[in-house]
């Protein structure tokens, strides 16, 4: 539902008839009500026609609950991509503030005192680490053509995938300690990998603070078999072309140089072992809500302070999964180099290229340093605890924590597709840490659920309507197809758009797919 007045346009969440006001062409803003809890006020960035479909879900109605939580600065951004999720929105950020002392601050909510920061498993999702990698190769599209059946057909065979899919080795319970600990480095010292891959991963694809003593053996006994595989669901493996350049000085750096180039793209997570990392640690959120005095509008919200000793063990916990995660794409990565040097006949990968062009992570959350706006007008610079549900960092030029390769253009960043959709490759801006806490959208966004989409559609018709145009799929399942047909999400070249003209990560190169293997 919407209503004009002279001056302003505004949208009504269906569920709680919140007014959502727009500010401008791509931003909306749905103001602060200390009536109902929300500490600071949420920042939609979309379209009109995105932003009536926030509207009609639980997306903008789940984000000014998160608006609710402890310690929240700023404002909750949901990006063009947003789509209701468990608890947090998909496509969501907050950053929760850590140096301010549990018991400081304006009181309300039910939170003792209401200062301090929390930490929810909620804001970072089932499947820690989810993300993806890119790899450029020097092979062109007319040279992968030819090939490209016998390709794809063989990265299936190599690379295992689907729901409980066993991975290409089976772990130890002293290995796994070692890779939950130090992350992508313990594949590359064993031979499944380059040492500058690492270079060119988020956190060098290890995190600081992995603790595998904080983590069930349930969760270790799902993440064992796992390692190497690449799951079901919207994960993937394309095979891609550049199909055009945006940002030709960006994307040389990148290894990114003509129209035509074949890419390689990864987009998976922490399999079953993250998953049951955020089942155990949401359960213990719940029950430790009432220790420290939170209330919550949904309990999905489940989250503990910071410093407490529930909130340090689920995040030990969570970046042995990230670990975890680096380490998986870091596994299939080297699988798919095999798989091309074996089509194309290289008796060395680095024949082919296929250097390792950035991996994000989409769900995540960690500490980073951001300036605040304070009560007498001016701001301060305050460490806090940015939850990425569903959303990718996108740092600009100058940052430390960018790699040393691209520290003097920014931070590439990724978004995929889905099997017919194109994948954007961006690169993060200055306006990212203004407007959004150094982030972008994560992927196009399901507009439809998984039952709707079988209800609707049948295997061979998105095979068909793929193969019309000229992209070979190859999936374990038929769910697998049909669950994820391109029809099932948002339009990821205005998803793309958006982040481009708010300024928050710009085009470098545009993406599509030749061949896909899915779980």
């Amino acid at each position: 539902m919407t209503a004009t007045t002279n001056t302003t346009t505004q949208f009504f969440t269906k569920r709680s008839n919140r007014a959502v006001k727009k500010v401008s062409e791509f931003e909306f803003i749905v103001e602060k009500d200390q009536a109902i809890g929300m500490r600071v006020p949420v920042r939609i960035y979309a379209n009109e026609n995105l932003i009536s479909n926030m509207a009609a879900d639980r997306t903008i109605d789940q984000a000014i609950n998160v608006a609710t939580l402890p310690g929240v600065q700023k404002h909750v951004i949901v990006l063009p991509d947003g789509h209701e999720g468990y608890g947090f929105p998909v496509g969501g950020v907050a950053a929760m503030d850590l140096d301010q002392e549990r018991g400081s601050g304006a009181g309300g909510n039910g939170i003792i005192g209401g200062g301090g920061g929390v930490v929810s498993p909620g804001g970072v999702g089932y499947d820690i680490n989810c993300g993806v990698r890119l790899i450029q190769t020097n092979l062109i599209e007319n040279e992968v053509k030819t090939r490209l059946i016998e390709l794809i057909n063989e990265l299936f065979r190599t690379i295992p995938s689907g729901v409980g899919g066993k991975g290409v080795i089976q772990l130890t319970n002293t290995e796994l300690d070692e890779l939950l600990a130090v992350g992508v480095k313990w594949a590359i010292n064993r031979g499944y990998g380059w040492s500058q891959d690492a270079e060119v991963c988020e956190e060098n694809g290890c995190i600081k603070g992995a603790d595998p003593t904080k983590v069930s053996v349930t969760a270790r006994k799902r993440g064992i078999p796992q390692l190497g595989s690449l799951g079901s669901g919207n994960h993937f493996l394309e095979v891609q072309k550049v199909d055009k350049i945006y940002d030709e000085k960006a994307a040389k750096v990148m290894g990114i140089t003509q129209q035509g180039q074949v890419t390689i793209l990864i987009h998976c997570g922490s399999r079953g072992f993250g998953h049951q990392v955020c089942s155990d640690y949401l359960r213990v959120a719940e029950i430790a809500l009432r220790k420290y005095g939170i209330t919550l509008p949904d309990r999905e919200l489940a989250c503990v302070p910071y410093d407490s000793d529930e909130g340090q063990d689920y995040l030990a916990a969570m970046n042995c999964a990230l670990n975890f995660a680096w380490c998986n794409r870091q596994m299939i990565m080297h699988w798919a180099r095999k798989a091309f040097e074996k089509v194309f006949d290289s008796s060395k990968d680095q024949n082919l290229e296929m250097k390792l062009v950035y991996d994000v992570a989409h769900n995540i959350a960690k500490i980073e340093r951001h300036s605040i706006e304070i009560e007498n007008g001016g701001s301060t610079n305050r460490n806090l605890m940015v939850h990425r549900k569903g959303a990718t960092r996108a740092f600009p030029a100058g940052m430390e924590q960018i790699p040393t390769k691209y520290r003097n253009i920014g931070q590439p960043v990724i978004i995929p597709g889905s099997m017919g959709t194109a994948s954007w490759l961006l690169l993060g801006s200055q306006k990212s840490m203004d407007l959004s806490f150094g982030s972008t959208a994560h992927g196009a966004g399901r507009t439809m659920s998984r039952g709707a989409a079988k209800r609707k559609y049948n295997e061979q018709s998105v095979k068909n309507a793929l193969e019309s145009r000229g992209i070979y799929v190859k999936a374990l399942t038929r769910e697998g197809i049909v669950e994820e047909t391109p029809e099932a999400y948002k339009d990821v070249d205005t998803i793309a758009d958006i982040s481009h003209k708010l300024g928050i990560a710009t085009k470098v190169a545009r993406l599509v797919p030749l061949g896909v293997i899915k779980g």
